[in-house]
């Protein structure tokens, strides 16, 4: 069989690293990207000794100047691309009435505008060999608003929007894309995540302890991508929260309102 080659944004930590080591054991030709080179060198180690053939192509989501030539650089590494998991991205902890309008361009900068100047970017080579397939992180807050969140449940909903119009428009070249919505998974997204004034937040949420292993969330991603599904929730019981905010918009508004956003 061929081998095939992913792409992985946002590879050098958490959920990025896990699905590294995922499709390294399945002997994928890796593709490993982030802004922290020397974290994705120990992660591309890690792949290599359990049989991944990896490149690391470090790159800043917060400044794709031209996205056309990383694509290329990532294309020469096996001569093509079968699957983009656009993984890299920033979360948020701060009141929109306190968030500072820097901060609101950064988060949209990373978790939008780069990943979709790196897919389009790669789009046409999907088109052109008749297949592909994009695989988006979201989140759970990516189908609805929650406290603290106002910019990063922003960004994830225009992911929605965009990737969903790219996958009917593109359906007929045998492109596909994949929208995963996590919930609480144990990584370190919170302590990662930026305040109001643009520092870091530097903790973890009490909520978060209690999520799902990155592992266990890499290994229903690549079930999913596997599936080709359009779209998978991760998570507990906070994945109820999307079908409460679907079915009784109310209730979730009241649900909403009384919970903790940092539990």
């Amino acid at each position: 069989m061929e081998i095939k080659t992913i792409w992985i944004t946002g590879a050098s930590s958490g959920i990025g690293e896990a699905l590294a080591l995922q499709y390294a054991k399945r002997g994928y030709n890796l593709i490993l990207s982030s802004r922290r080179q020397t974290e994705l060198e120990i992660v591309a180690t890690a792949c290599k000794a359990i049989g991944g053939n990896c490149f690391i192509l470090p790159f800043d989501l917060s400044d794709v100047k031209d996205a056309s030539a990383i694509v290329k650089e990532a294309i020469a590494f096996s001569g093509k691309i079968d699957i983009l998991l656009n993984n890299g991205g920033i979360s948020q902890r701060g009141l929109a009435s306190e968030t500072k309008i820097e901060v609101v361009r950064k988060i949209m900068e990373v978790n939008f505008f780069g990943q979709v100047a790196i897919s389009s970017a790669l789009l046409p080579e999907f088109v052109k060999a008749g297949s592909g397939q994009f695989v988006v992180l979201s989140s759970l807050t990516g189908k609805f608003g929650f406290g603290l969140r106002s910019s990063y449940a922003a960004s994830k909903h225009a992911l929605h929007g965009y990737f969903e119009s790219l996958a009917i428009e593109n359906f007929k070249y045998n492109v596909h894309v994949t929208m995963i919505c996590p919930g609480r998974i144990l990584t370190n997204i919170s302590k990662n995540a930026v305040s109001a004034d643009g520092k870091l937040y530097g903790k973890t949420d009490e909520g978060q302890k209690n999520g799902i292993s990155a592992e266990e969330c890499a290994i229903q991603i690549v079930n999913a991508v596997d599936k080709k599904k359009r779209e998978v929730l991760i998570g507990k019981l906070d994945k109820m929260m999307v079908y409460i905010k679907r079915f009784f918009p109310s209730l979730f508004f009241k649900i909403a309102l009384k919970l903790d956003p940092l539990k």
